[in-house]
């Protein structure tokens, strides 16, 4: 205890402070009492120009904010994916993104998790299918070489946006506003600065949020491959004792690949020639598809955790990996950031004259941290299972899904929670409201 009192600082208990604020600020608004409307809408700052930072640009500027985008054009091409799942595609659709990038997707109607390890206790195939919850599809998987230049073209042609293509030398953050310095002599500043900046994240760092981190002995193999067999929407997630290995649709008989290994074997992999390549990939998949030949580019990225101890303070608010990093299973990255996005942007809207006000930052550390908490915990426990050579975490991880894949009305939960937090919840809830109505 004496331990944990010493890493109580003064300004830990004024935000906590702040988020009763938050609360009595909200029960005062349900009991009626009035409102006090702003005209003044403030300038927010968004920091990054990845996924994350384009579709924080559109958000904002969507709902009226004068905003400054700082950050360079993607340059370097990019071979990997992104399954996001139906809520993220609704925010892209509301963006007018959608409709320009949808038919060079591909949609994700089955998830299947196969227990691929030779241990002692192994799970049974667990599917999960959209239809099982009246889904049409849990989402779309779709090129980054075709989602990142369609997010960055709507960007350019926005009159709301102004774009500074470069980057921040340094952040200079005080009590009225936030003022960053850039490289090419500039300077901007807003009321709240929208951190989407990476997993390293200056402007997490200039803002004194500090992280819990940890590197993992694993590093993902990206490429993309064409196949014999139809996968049929299917996306299978592979389970081995180095990780994840998992196959995601494509359009057409091809399909993307995310492969977690030792970062050695990583090297090894990534520097056989295409058929040897190919031939591994097919033994790995059980040739459950046929015939496998990978396409030019390969890609290895490290795998580590990153958890901020808060998602926003002093003007600066987290979005994507600036306040969550953990490995790619259960295709929970973007997803996960686009929901900081869409909560960031609901928060600013009810305090625009000042959105980052400490109160407000205060509102929007609170709304997101038990989804980020809760996600990137599951997501990490999953994967230090598949790496212990324990025999309770085998045994808990072969329970689990074994109970997931035998009990429908469960699996229907997670599906549910997959896609909008809290809707599994809210499901099960209307199924007791139902046979009481009934009596």
């Amino acid at each position: 205890m004496g331990r944990i009192a010493a890493l109580i600082k003064p300004h830990d208990l004024t935000y906590m402070l702040l988020h009763w604020q938050v609360w009595l600020g909200r029960l005062a608004q349900q009991a009626g009492k009035p409102i006090v409307e702003h005209q003044e809408t403030a300038r927010i700052l968004i920091a990054g120009t990845g996924p994350a930072g384009l579709i924080a640009a559109l958000a904002f500027a969507d709902s009226g904010f004068p905003v400054t985008l700082v950050g360079p054009e993607a340059s370097a091409p990019d071979g990997r994916t992104t399954a996001l799942m139906t809520p993220a595609l609704k925010v892209l659709e509301r963006l007018d993104v959608l409709e320009a990038i949808k038919s060079k997707a591909a949609p994700l109607k089955v998830m299947r998790i196969v227990d691929a390890t030779s241990r002692l206790i192994r799970s049974p195939v667990v599917t999960f299918r959209a239809s099982e919850i009246d889904e049409e599809q849990f989402g779309l998987n779709l090129p980054n070489s075709i989602f990142a230049p369609a997010l960055a073209g709507k960007v350019a042609g926005h009159s709301g946006i102004e774009w500074l293509r470069s980057v921040v030398k340094a952040w200079h953050l005080g009590a009225d506003r936030a003022d960053a310095e850039l490289a090419d002599g500039s300077a901007v500043g807003a009321s709240l600065a929208v951190a989407a900046d990476g997993r390293l994240s200056p402007a997490r760092e200039a803002a004194g949020i500090s992280t819990a981190a940890r590197s993992y002995p694993q590093a993902a193999l990206v490429l993309n491959f064409s196949h014999g067999r139809d996968h049929a929407f299917t996306s299978t997630e592979f389970h081995t004792e180095t990780g994840p290995f998992t196959q995601v649709p494509l359009p057409g008989n091809r399909s993307s690949l995310v492969w977690v290994v030792k970062p050695e074997t990583a090297k090894e992999l990534a520097a056989l020639d295409d058929v040897a390549l190919s031939l591994r990939v097919e033994q790995r998949m059980q040739s459950m598809l046929g015939r496998v030949t990978v396409e030019p580019g390969r890609q290895i990225y490290p795998l580590s955790t990153v958890t901020p101890l808060r998602f926003a303070r002093q003007r600066v608010a987290l979005v994507g990996e600036a306040a969550h990093v953990f490995p790619p299973i259960g295709a929970q990255g973007l997803n996960l950031g686009i929901r900081d996005i869409d909560d960031l942007v609901g928060i600013a809207n009810e305090n625009r004259e000042d959105p980052g006000a400490a109160r407000a930052l205060a509102a929007y550390d609170f709304k997101r941290r038990p989804d980020v908490l809760a996600r990137s915990s599951a997501v990490n426990l999953l994967n230090m299972s598949l790496l212990s050579d324990m025999l309770p975490a085998q045994m808990a991880r072969g329970a689990g899904l074994g109970v997931l894949g035998g009990f429908a009305p469960l699996r229907a939960f997670f599906m549910r929670e997959g896609l909008r937090p809290g809707s599994g919840f809210a499901a099960l809830a209307g199924g007791l409201r139902k046979p009481m109505r009934q009596q």
